[in-house]
């Protein structure tokens, strides 16, 4: 039944996410994203451990009042999107270091929560900056459609890989059901796609360690963003971050795997000058 309703979500989810990504303008596509991320905060507010409703919604209102001030303050050379995705590159970078320790701040306590609302804000919103500064690119709805095929594409493979062939847990105290079999299995197929879209973009075969890197590290950091929001479903106590799609859990549920992916996507493009 589970199963059957995660097929039937995702019917009606990937087209949608295809027109809006392919046909929106930028503005109406940032617009769409931040609130999806801000639901997505939501829900994070019960991984961290805030259920004031007047505190959630003070939480709520600081991150879209910060998307809205980098939106509206950016200039023609996106400064503000750019800060915004190396902080949230810098996070991702250090995210495997609780990923390790992953007792820390797992005590309920106003300074552990106080830094997972931080941490919940260093996550979505640079995914916000990274996800209008790739669409807003040349060829930008390509390329955002191009950073989500990847993050799926780790995320299928890990699943197919892991399911046949899984016998060494990745991490067993965070998320027993993943193993390395999958990692490499969804790197591979991953770096496969990755180079089978380069054509897509006009790209000499010379390129091809660019779109592999690229590939790799997207698909690499985009599991650090699933870890991570299962460690703090494992401090909270909880199977999904809310009951919202049918056989899926919540939006974060969703997302946790592209609010790393595309930020590390956009900084590789930008690095690799792609």
């Amino acid at each position: 039944m589970t199963h059957r309703k995660r097929i039937q979500s995702a019917l009606w989810m990937i087209p949608l996410a295809i027109a809006a990504i392919w046909f929106l303008p930028t503005p109406w596509m940032g617009a769409l994203m931040a609130l999806l991320l801000l639901a997505g905060l939501h829900e994070w507010c019960a991984l961290a451990g805030l259920d004031r409703t007047q505190a959630k919604w003070s939480y709520l209102a600081a991150n879209g009042a910060l998307v809205a001030f980098i939106a509206w303050t950016d200039g023609p050379a996106h400064h503000n999107l750019m800060t915004a995705m190396f902080v949230g590159g810098a996070f991702w970078v250090l995210v495997p270091l609780w990923l390790w320790k992953f007792d820390f701040a797992r005590e309920s306590c106003n300074r552990n929560r106080f830094a997972k609302l931080l941490v919940g804000m260093l996550a979505c919103v640079p995914a916000w900056a990274a996800l209008v500064w790739i669409h807003g690119s040349d060829g930008g709805p390509a390329w955002t459609l191009f950073a989500i095929g990847l993050v799926a594409a780790a995320d299928s493979g890990a699943y197919i890989f892991g399911v046949n062939f899984g016998k060494h847990k990745l991490a067993p105290n965070i998320s027993p059901g993943k193993s390395w079999e999958g990692f490499w299995g969804g790197l591979g197929v991953t770096l496969a796609l990755a180079l089978v879209c380069m054509p897509l973009f006009d790209a000499p075969w010379s390129d091809f360690w660019r779109y592999g890197l690229l590939g790799l590290l997207t698909g690499v950091f985009s599991v650090f963003g699933d870890l991570f929001e299962s460690l703090m479903k494992r401090h909270a106590c909880i199977k999904d971050s809310s009951a919202l799609i049918p056989g899926h859990g919540g939006l974060l549920d969703r997302l946790d795997s592209i609010v790393s992916g595309l930020v590390v996507f956009a900084l590789v493009k930008y690095g690799l000058a792609l």
